[in-house]
């Protein structure tokens, strides 16, 4: 409700802070297990982010719903403020960059990436905690472990191949309007590493490492304030599992498969991750 014609709230609704539901300017597209939720959390203490907390999974699952549809799960904003959603699965998706680009060609594009190994271990224990009679981690990873040949049809390993899905995104959207965020650096340096996505956002550097305490239980930094609420706030319990033990032969397997793609992937984004 309020006053003005649609797209242009009167002083009424904004001073209710209604605002207007607006399509994302900037997505969090991926990876699964990388940090996304993470930055999520971060970025939203920012004054002029407004994101979905679920993940829409509309360029990929809920397409045919449509823009209005997906529109609708956006939060109101006012003006200058910023409108974001993040579904890490969009980056892996064939047709999620076309489809986003034809929302808007300026969409802009930020991927959490970590190292591909550790980033599959991660998403194999998320498995495991929702179904505790898969396989082992290692005979998932190979087709034949006698050759060691590696299975690249199965999704934990699929994801980690960066360069490769990144190829697709950049047949419709040039490099410098994608921020590729440091998974391990957003734990290290998380206070660095959002004052890169603010720049890259147009957004003042509001958040600064006077926000974040480091939690030695969680081995993660956690929010001293979380977006309205006065009480610190980590991740929740799903965060931060441990790994189940790996072979470690199995482990130099994969660091040896993935080297190739990881260095074209640094080469492709100017910068180097250091996962080696």
């Amino acid at each position: 409700g309020g006053g003005g014609a649609a797209g242009t709230p009167g002083t009424l609704t904004l001073l209710l802070g209604e605002g207007t539901k607006r399509l994302p300017q900037a997505i969090i597209i991926g990876v699964k297990k990388g940090g996304t939720r993470a930055l999520l959390e971060f970025l939203r203490v920012h004054p002029d982010v407004r994101a979905v907390g679920a993940e829409p999974h509309f360029f990929d699952r809920n397409y045919e719903r449509g823009l209005a549809w997906y529109r609708d799960l956006m939060p109101r904003t006012l003006e200058g403020q910023i409108t974001m959603e993040k579904t890490p699965s969009y980056f892996v998706t064939k047709e999620a960059p076309a489809r986003i680009s034809s929302m808007s060609k300026g969409t802009k594009l930020i991927v959490v990436v970590r190292d591909p190994v550790t980033r599959a271990i991660s998403d194999y224990t998320q498995t495991l905690s929702k179904k505790p009679d898969i396989p082992t981690f290692e005979s998932l990873t190979f087709k034949n472990r006698t050759t060691g040949l590696i299975d690249t049809s199965w999704s934990a390993i699929q994801i980690g191949i960066y360069a490769k899905h990144l190829e697709n995104w950049l047949l419709y959207f040039p490099i410098g309007q994608i921020l590729f965020v440091s998974g391990e650096r957003l734990i290290s340096d998380p206070a660095g590493e959002l004052g890169r996505v603010q720049d890259f956002l147009g957004l003042k550097r509001i958040i600064t490492d006077k926000h974040f305490y480091f939690n030695k239980t969680k081995g993660f930094p956690c929010l001293k304030k979380a977006e309205g609420s006065s009480k610190p706030h980590c991740l929740g319990k799903t965060k931060g599992r441990t790994h189940p033990d790996i072979d470690q032969e199995v482990v130099q397997r994969l660091r040896d498969f993935y080297r190739p793609f990881n260095m074209k992937f640094y080469q492709m984004t100017g910068q180097d991750f250091g996962w080696d």
